[in-house]
């Protein structure tokens, strides 16, 4: 177990964090969640006033960007320069941006060798868009999530801070939007590695879905449910 890499790629909203923090809690294994850095990266440009869909721009910044992550999956977090941004990452403003600046080559370059430093000699859940395909191709065990467009945007609105009026149907768009913008970049696009495991979270809870990819990664490295 502490050489195994479980590799968690999926949709918008298809539970892919809560999933993985939990597989890798029940498994005793670090958790990377790459979106975040991602998110850290963009939050640099916001802040900075960047034209995130100018690529040229968005690469010449990321260069000099420091981000770092904690692999806790009890507590994880993001640093941006030395900055928690750990809630930042996870506004509305960088929701809405981020998926320019993830489709910039060199922002995928640069966070992509850092993403594999963390993986290590393993003993990691890592979480993203392509990580099965472009992270950590030998992963011994990898997993897409999906579930009905309609169920992630629920999901995700009631995720949204308290007190903000989210309509479902807005918020499936958006999810929608994200996923075929993430599915048709040039430079590793969201896809399902030939060799993954498909599971569908619309009609499972959590719990469900952690016993199944928990039981999938025990028997990976031969060790039955049970023991």
């Amino acid at each position: 177990m502490s050489s195994l890499v479980v590799a968690i790629d999926g949709t918008a909203g298809s539970g892919k964090s809560s999933t993985s923090r939990a597989v890798a809690d029940r498994l005793g294994l670090r958790y990377l969640d790459t979106g975040a850095m991602y998110r850290a990266v963009t939050v640099r440009m916001l802040r900075e006033g960047v034209d995130v869909d100018d690529p040229d721009a968005v690469a010449d910044r990321a260069a000099s960007v420091d981000v770092r992550v904690t692999t806790d999956p009890a507590d994880p977090r993001v640093f941006l320069n030395g900055d928690d941004v750990s809630v930042e990452v996870r506004s509305d403003l960088v929701t809405a941006a981020v998926s320019a600046v993830s489709a910039v080559p060199a922002v995928r370059e640069l966070l992509r060798r850092r993403q594999r430093d963390l993986i290590g000699a393993g003993g990691i859940v890592i979480e993203g868009r392509d990580i099965g395909t472009v992270v950590a191709p030998d992963a011994g065990l990898k997993i897409y999530l999906t579930a009905d467009a309609e169920i992630r945007a629920r999901r995700r609105a009631a995720e949204m801070a308290t007190g903000q009026n989210r309509e479902v149907g807005a918020v499936e768009a958006a999810l929608i939007r994200r996923d075929v913008h993430d599915s048709t970049r040039p430079t590793a696009p969201l896809s399902a590695a030939s060799d993954s495991v498909p599971v569908d979270t619309t009609y499972a809870t959590l719990d469900e879905v952690v016993d199944e990819i928990v039981g999938l990664a025990l028997d990976r490295v031969g060790v039955g449910a049970d023991g």
